[in-house]
């Protein structure tokens, strides 16, 4: 009894080192792991054509102007730091005026509107007289100070990209000319891209 009781114990424990042994022998350090790593094995290359490029910018623009709408709106408007968001808001319109954003607020105010985020957006051309306008329509969704939504709207936003060559490269500068404006026809439209 004594023996089977001793061989079951080293049985055991002869397991045991062996499983300990295998695990450090399979498992790689994280160390390792960091030096042996690339970009092209971590993050895969992700090539966007135009249209995509332009989609995901354009949502990124919308997203961040309303982000910086409703941090405007809630604060007192008249300190510096009210100044520095109107300002970075301005930098997003081609030639902002007055009555850029009070289209914006006054939806955002009259909702008491804390938070926005952008559901969809789709990027298209109308056609108006010999001009080609570019649009971007988008679903929106307001929340309250709670987190709470107060509903889904459909908007629109007319944009342009103006062309601004850097040291023999060919890159463009993104602006809005109207945000929640009303396209000029919707007949004539043709849809160029979908971004969900």
């Amino acid at each position: 009894m004594k023996n089977l009781n001793k061989f079951l114990i080293f049985a055991m424990l002869s397991l045991v080192l062996a499983a300990c042994n295998n695990k450090k022998t399979d498992s790689i350090s994280d160390l390792d792991k960091l030096r042996n790593s690339n970009n092209r094995k971590s993050y895969p290359a992700v090539q966007m054509d135009s249209m995509q490029a332009v989609n995901s910018i354009t949502k990124q623009k919308v997203q961040e102007l309303l982000d910086l709408s409703t941090l405007y709106l809630s604060g007192n408007k008249d300190t510096e730091i009210d100044t520095v968001i109107y300002s970075q808001m301005q930098s997003y319109f081609h030639k902002p005026d007055t009555l850029t954003f009070k289209k914006l607020f006054r939806e955002l105010d009259s909702l008491k509107v804390k938070s926005v985020k952008v559901n969809s957006l789709e990027v298209y051309k109308d056609f108006y007289k010999n001009d080609t306008l570019d649009y971007a329509k988008f679903n929106v969704e307001y929340f309250d100070d709670k987190n709470r939504s107060l509903g889904i709207f459909e908007k629109n936003a007319q944009y342009i990209l103006q062309s601004a060559p850097v040291k023999f490269k060919k890159e463009f500068k993104f602006f809005f000319l109207n945000f929640y404006s009303n396209p000029l026809l919707k007949k004539d439209s043709t849809s160029v891209g979908v971004t969900k």
